[in-house]
């Protein structure tokens, strides 16, 4: 059985490079199949998911390594009532809405848990 890696993204990815650095990592760690990556985008890092990621702090990680995320075959997990969730547009991966008490339950399978 695969160890489990929760990564919870929630910082600004329009003044800070941490939400594409979590990005990159979760992308990174995954594409080796030896874990199972779940990424959850709350708070403003839901715009992650934009359409047009230009306006973002290191708008190429996000064109280069979403991508792969959605390859997995499961979504990228965002929190129901996140701010901008409605602005987003057409998204370049799939994502499910999850709750806080969701986020909380996944975290809690989980073996490991990083926070951006």
């Amino acid at each position: 059985m695969a160890r489990k890696i929760l990564f919870v993204i929630n910082g600004d990815p329009r003044t800070s490079a941490r939400p594409a650095e979590g990005i990159r990592i979760a992308a990174g760690v995954g594409t080796w199949k030896k874990v199972e990556v779940t990424v959850v985008l709350a708070e403003a890092a839901v715009l992650a998911l934009s359409e047009f990621p230009d306006e973002l702090v290191d708008e190429d990680n996000y064109v280069r390594y979403l991508p792969i995320l959605g390859e997995w075959g499961r979504p990228v997990y965002v929190e129901t009532g996140a701010p901008f969730l409605q602005d987003l547009g057409q998204t370049p991966v799939p994502y499910e809405r999850v709750t806080v008490s969701q986020v909380a339950a996944m975290a809690a399978a989980s073996d490991c848990v990083l926070r951006f």
